[in-house]
């Protein structure tokens, strides 16, 4: 039985993409309340602030460590799955990959040690900033991600190149404005509405586990303090989600109507209705059931409820994305977004109120709620990944003189299509079906034993809880000294310390 290769390799990407995506989002929410708690802490000198801190930061620790051993996994598909695709964006990439290396990698990992282990090493304020570099680390990393990833969306600062290799003609594309690469039509767009969904996420998170220590009568004050602290961190992200979602459906609708119209199930071009519920296909007498709000869509897409939105019956049959699954990843996402804004603009409330923590409904919705940042964090990649689709590379459209997208005699969009890779021209000649099933197989397995130590660490810290913070007065170290008994092995970073000063656990 032949085995789809190309089926296949976009199955064990999104397998693999997907589990790690679990984690990057989650450490760079949790990164700005680690500064928030640690900056509260230096204001205020209070001690629960501290111990706030040391408690989210064990729990951060855990979540990167598996950030980076599910990432490294990615980079080799592009060579084991992908080469004909990394032969044509390797030139591209490679500066944006490097860059994240050199500022954003070795800058969380330069640091992450003494967020960890330096509590009593060095200065509350030196460990401030260590903290706070960490977390712009991470940031930092999404930025070069989503560069890269943006430039596969919206083509810019760059040529198509033509070599021959082995008698064999090969395209790639080669940087010529690396600036223009890096802020290519959807950087912007991307990395505000990714940074924050990851924002939504770290604080639903800390709001998580804070609820559960509230309904089980536990560490009553800390987790006041970091339920507080994080639902307004969500409020302000959740909020600010619905507007970046906005100005993203515009910038699709410019640069990827073809997506757009699968995202809304827009089949016909005209005015835009945005459809809430089952997809209208006129071909489909069973989808033509459908809830729609007359001219939002248009509304969305460009600010006039009657404007013209291109529809699929204007692109070619052939790079038509999979309608289906765009269309229900994005619903999902907008509606899970509707929700985060309901649920803390609620619990605002109440807390302005002062009611809040007497509401035990609310407090066990919001433990189990923060699987919805996780979903929605997933489901929008889904969209954007999935949306792009049949291209890997999605070439740019068509413009005529006034900047407006060009239509063929047929009526067609028109693409620049030497600009763009085809999903299925990218896979690797030599790799089988069945290599990439065992592969997918394995890392099934192996990911699944990941996630159960992941959700085991997680649960072992969370009912050990917070531990009281010793006061230490003069005794913490100036960094340099600190650096000093490292090297004359008269303290560890790493040792684990008994607490009545009896030496080593």
């Amino acid at each position: 039985m032949d085995l789809d290769v190309v089926f296949l390799s976009r199955i064990q990407f999104a397998l693999t993409i997907m589990f790690h995506y679990l984690f990057p989002p989650l450490t760079i929410g949790m990164g700005v309340v680690l500064m928030y708690l640690e900056g509260m802490y230096l204001r205020t000198r209070e001690p629960i602030y501290e111990m706030a801190a040391k408690f989210w930061t064990t729990l951060f620790a855990v979540s990167f460590a598996m950030g980076v051993a599910t990432g490294i996994v990615m980079e080799f598909q592009f060579g084991t799955n992908w080469a004909p695709y990394s032969r044509f964006v390797g030139d591209v990439f490679g500066s944006a990959l490097a860059a994240e290396g050199i500022f954003a990698f070795f800058l969380e990992s330069g640091f992450l040690a003494i967020l960890v282990f330096g509590w009593e090493k060095v200065t509350p304020r030196f460990h401030f900033f260590a903290t706070c570099l960490v977390a712009i680390g991470s940031m930092f990393s999404a930025v070069w991600i989503i560069v890269a990833n943006s430039w596969q969306q919206t083509p810019a600062g760059h040529k198509i190149v033509t070599m021959v290799r082995n008698g064999t003609p090969v395209t790639r594309a080669e940087t010529a404005d690396f600036w223009a690469v890096v802020f290519n039509p959807s950087t912007i767009e991307r990395l505000t509405h990714t940074l924050i969904g990851a924002f939504v996420l770290g604080s639903f998170f800390i709001m998580s586990i804070s609820a559960w220590y509230l309904l089980k009568g536990r560490h009553e004050d800390f987790a006041r303090r970091s339920f507080s602290g994080a639902l307004i961190f969500a409020t302000i992200a959740s909020l600010a989600a619905l507007i970046s979602g906005h100005s993203n459906a515009q910038m699709v609708a410019k640069y990827q109507p073809a997506k757009l119209a699968a995202m809304e199930g827009h089949f016909t071009t005209g005015r835009g209705d945005l459809t809430v519920m089952g997809i209208p296909h006129p071909a489909e007498r069973k989808m033509t059931m459908h809830l729609a709000l007359p001219g939002m869509l248009s509304m969305l897409a460009h600010n006039d409820p009657n404007a013209v939105v291109i529809g699929l019956d204007k692109v070619p049959r052939e790079f038509w994305p999979p309608v289906g699954i765009t269309f229900y990843s994005f619903h999902i996402m907008v509606g899970l977004g509707m929700y985060f804004i309901a649920l803390t603009l609620l619990a605002c409330f109440l807390r302005w109120r002062g009611t809040l923590f007497d509401k035990r409904w609310l407090l066990r919705i919001f433990v189990v709620s923060v699987i919805g940042p996780f979903v929605a964090n997933e489901v929008g990649w889904v969209t954007a990944e999935v949306g792009r689709q049949p291209w890997i590379v999605h070439p740019n459209v068509v413009r005529d003189v006034s900047g407006n997208i060009a239509f063929d005699a047929a009526g067609m969009i028109q693409y620049q299509l030497s600009e763009g890779l085809l999903t299925r021209n990218a896979v690797s000649e030599s790799i089988k079906g069945s290599h990439v099933l065992a592969s997918i197989i394995m890392f099934s397995f192996i990911y699944l034993l990941l996630f159960w130590v992941w959700l085991y660490v997680l649960n072992d810290k969370i009912q050990k809880g917070p531990q009281p913070v010793k006061i230490l007065g003069d005794k913490r170290k100036g960094w340099l000294s600190a650096s000093a008994a490292r090297t004359l092995h008269e303290d560890s970073m790493s040792e684990a310390k008994d607490p009545f000063g009896n030496g080593g656990a």
